[in-house]
């Protein structure tokens, strides 16, 4: 426990220091230049104060005309250094998109093998995008100018004790007001966040589902359920606008009063003789320049609690991705694979789905995976592809257990056709060599006859650069069960894993995958094949019976399979004698 600690720590810290490498330098530039902006913002201020107490009862135009010179020129500088800092701040934003982006999405391919549904991995990709419209957007201009409040209170109090008094007072409230809002926001927008999540989920279900909603006529319930999810969803954000926008224009009504306040106590002053006109004016547009940034933060206040909860979760992807030092890189297997008494849980609701099972497979050999529906088939084969983690025991290859092999480069010699053939949105091509950047044709045309896929490909009008659109359903089953084959087959993988194989497939298909699985063998590979239908398994040499979460059988296919005869025909004996 104590070293998970530790190691917790290790990673987040060098997530900050990552976050503060890439940082650091443009939020200490921009807290420089928003000093700039702030005191070129005093020129109005300063630009009343002269033209009331000097050109006015100088009657000078001359002076006049200067101070209108300098003025003017003061303001362009603001508004170039003002561009300067949005353009910087959008560019900012493109950065953070463009260092986390990738980072987030790897996340998001990973998060549903863990359980999670693929509208929460999506979540990770609509937190890049929020963290970088709020950086594009005016809150960050606010929260830089919050450090310069004191400038302007400072002026105000140098023009009269009393006016910064009440302009510090103002600016207590308005502070109040945003903690407030914060403490009363944060929980329900979590919540509503949470909701929009559940929401999502439901209408991505449906979306996928359409045909079998269509079908059996329960589109109604269907929509039903994503609108009870819906409301819910709206009623959270609403009550997290409500308090928001009621804030919000409590503090503009606050800034508008203390304004017209401030005016009406210059005057006053102005009256005692303790103050100039001009000084009324100062004051009015120092305070409400003082007064600006809180109240803009407030208005923003969604956009910043938004973007502090997704910038959160960002930083917690980091951490779920960071790896520690790279694996050294081991040569190419070609010898074993070995399951050590390995125990595995579903990552959904941890439940124990595999429990102490082990065995070991040579170069060369074929072993086929049979037991009742349910009793944890699917779940051996996602744990030695890596997809699902072990809680106990290790998957071996060559003697190196997994973890210590590269992700990418161990998946280069590992074939896997799931029970489900998704394909991705692209070409055929593409979707065979696994979207390589360096794809080889005569390898992805080789796979293809390996998997008896050649001649239907070539048979479809744009051949290998056939679009198939999303989860390739621009295809029939079987025909998207062979490409899948060809996938896994590309590159001659040294471990072919199949799950259910022909289970849409024709007895020519079948013929095919049966060839496939011997040529496999013949190279000096390994091939793991789940099957149901016995005619899958004419060229495996080896069995594994996995019942009830148990390997209860494994050993030479006709020393298993005749033995699982003979306890079936047993009872049968007994009968006749």
């Amino acid at each position: 426990m104590a070293t998970a600690q530790v190691s917790d720590k290790l990673a987040e810290h060098r997530r900050d220091e990552f976050l503060k490498r890439k940082f650091k330098k443009i939020g200490i530039f921009l807290f420089w230049i928003s000093g700039i902006i702030n005191v070129l913002a005093l020129t109005g201020a300063f630009y009343m104060l002269q033209i009331y107490d000097r050109a006015l009862t100088s009657g000078s135009i001359p002076t006049l005309a200067a101070l209108s010179v300098l003025a003017v020129g003061l303001y362009m500088f603001q508004g170039l250094f003002d561009t300067i800092r949005g353009q910087l701040m959008v560019r900012v934003g493109a950065r953070f998109d463009k260092i986390l982006a990738p980072i987030a999405h790897r996340v998001s391919v990973d998060m549903p093998r863990f359980g999670f549904s693929p509208s929460e991995a999506l979540e990770r990709g609509r937190d890049v995008d929020t963290v970088r419209n709020f950086l594009g957007s005016q809150g960050p201009g606010a929260l830089f100018d919050l450090p310069w409040v004191p400038l302007y209170l400072l002026f105000v109090y140098f023009l009269h004790p009393v006016l910064g008094a009440v302009t510090l007072g103002g600016i207590a409230v308005l502070t109040l007001l945003t903690i407030i809002t914060e403490l009363k926001s944060r929980k329900l927008a979590k919540s509503a966040q949470q909701a929009g999540i559940v929401r999502n989920a439901i209408a991505d279900s449906n979306a996928r589902n359409a045909e079998v909603i269509r079908a059996m006529g329960f589109a109604g319930s269907a929509v039903g359920r994503f609108n009870h999810a819906n409301d819910e969803h709206l009623v959270l954000q609403t009550r997290t606008n409500d308090i928001i926008g009621t804030f919000s224009a409590f503090s503009r009504v606050l800034r508008m009063l203390l304004q017209s306040s401030l005016l009406g106590l210059g005057a006053y002053f102005t009256i005692q003789g303790q103050m100039s006109a001009g000084a009324i004016i100062a004051v009015s547009v120092a305070a409400g320049r003082a007064l600006a940034p809180i109240d803009l933060a407030i208005g923003n206040w969604k956009g910043v609690v938004a973007a502090r909860q997704a910038f959160n979760r960002l930083r917690d992807t980091m951490v779920a991705l960071d790896k520690g030092p790279q694996p050294l890189d081991l040569p190419a297997p070609s010898q074993s694979l070995s399951v050590e008494k390995i125990t595995v849980a579903s990552p959904g609701s941890g439940q124990v789905l595999l429990s102490e099972v082990g065995l070991h497979i040579a170069a060369g050999q074929a072993l086929g995976i049979i037991g009742p529906s349910g009793g944890g088939k699917t779940t051996l084969i996602k744990a030695i592809t890596g997809i699902w983690p072990t809680l106990r025991g290790s998957i071996r290859v060559d003697g190196a257990e997994i973890n210590q092999w590269e992700e990418e480069k161990l998946g280069r010699h590992f074939g896997y056709l799931p029970q489900e053939v998704s394909l991705l949105d692209g070409s055929i091509i593409e979707n065979i060599s696994r979207f390589a950047p360096d794809r080889d044709g005569d390898k992805v045309v080789a796979a293809a006859r390996e998997a008896g896929a050649h001649d239907l490909i070539v048979r479809l009008p744009n051949g290998y650069d056939t679009q198939l659109g999303p989860m390739g359903t621009a295809l029939s089953a079987g025909q998207r069960q062979r490409i899948g084959l060809a996938r896994a087959l590309y590159d001659q993988p040294f471990i072919v894993v199949l799950d259910e194989p022909n289970a849409f497939l024709d007895a020519e298909g079948e013929a095919a995958l049966n060839d496939a699985i011997r040529r496999i063998r013949k190279r000096g590979a390994i091939a793991l094949v789940v099957a149901h239908r016995p005619s899958v398994l004419a060229e495996v040499d080896m069995i594994a019976v996995i019942q009830n979460g148990k390997l209860t059988g494994f050993g030479p296919k006709e020393q298993v399979l005749g033995g699982a005869r003979s306890v079936a025909d047993e009872p049968a004996r007994r009968r006749a004698g």
